[in-house]
């Protein structure tokens, strides 16, 4: 088995040698990730300039491609110039901080599994809550079982899911919990300073508003310790909707107007 491995925060972060170490339990692993960390990337791509490939050496684990690019981007040459082959998985992470709910929008880890799957690949991304202890050799072999077991359940060309890690505080994680993403908003709050020279600027901070509506949610379900496994979809189009449309009435127009 071939398997790409990325991530948003970097080809040098902590949280993707500790993936590498228990992905090459399954087969190959080629790393081709960001020079610098990605976060909140989304799913930007590169079209204005090139990119910059370095071969770097990580942690005395691996060789891998270094590319001054957007997690996205990194999937993209990986698939079309950089792999030996097709790859049979795509994995993304582990990415330091959850990306659950609305996050999963902003989210360069997400975007870079997506991207694989976009490209007709199987692909996960994996994420671990912030916390003070940041154990990522720990999420990594709590990824790794996830992963193997999608991979006996079978995923297919195009799959995407998104795998997020609770603190791994005392008697955490509690299980594993298949949900829905969450939509609900991110109460945003900008906290005002001044810089030297007296002008404004601002820090975005925020959190997630009342959960007691959360249920069966990834949100509520990892803010209870579960690590929770969420099939993602890139077609965004309203279904329901469409459907209701259909009937609508427009106004003429042609190419004379």
């Amino acid at each position: 088995m071939l398997i790409l491995l990325c991530n948003d925060d970097g080809i040098f972060a902590p949280g993707i040698v500790a993936l590498y170490r228990e992905l090459v339990g399954l087969g190959e692993v080629s790393v081709v990730a960001p020079a610098s960390g990605q976060s909140a990337a989304a799913h930007s791509i590169t079209i204005t300039h090139p990119l910059i490939v370095e071969r770097v050496h990580v942690a005395n684990s691996f060789h891998g491609d270094a590319i001054e690019g957007s997690p996205a981007d990194c999937v993209k040459l990986a698939v079309a110039n950089l792999l030996p082959a097709r790859p049979d998985l795509v994995v993304s992470g582990i990415n330091n901080g959850e990306n659950v709910g609305i996050h999963t929008l902003y989210s360069g880890t997400v975007a870079a599994a997506a991207e694989a799957a976009v490209l007709g690949f199987p692909s996960v991304a994996v994420s671990l809550e912030r916390s003070p202890e940041m154990d990522f050799a720990r999420a990594a072999r709590l990824a790794l079982r996830v992963i193997r077991r999608l991979l006996e359940i079978g995923i297919e060309p195009g799959q995407l899911f998104n795998v997020n890690i609770p603190a791994l505080k005392p008697g955490w994680p509690r299980g594993v919990k298949v949900a829905r993403q969450s939509v609900l908003p991110f109460e945003d709050k900008f906290i005002c300073r001044k810089d030297p020279g007296g002008r404004n600027y601002y820090w975005l901070a925020g959190e997630f508003g009342d959960l007691s509506r959360e249920h069966g949610t990834d949100l509520r379900a990892q803010r209870d310790g579960y690590i929770t496994v969420v099939p993602l979809k890139f077609d965004l189009t309203d279904e329901q909707r469409l459907a209701a449309m259909q009937n609508w009435e427009w106004p003429a127009v042609d190419g004379a107007a």
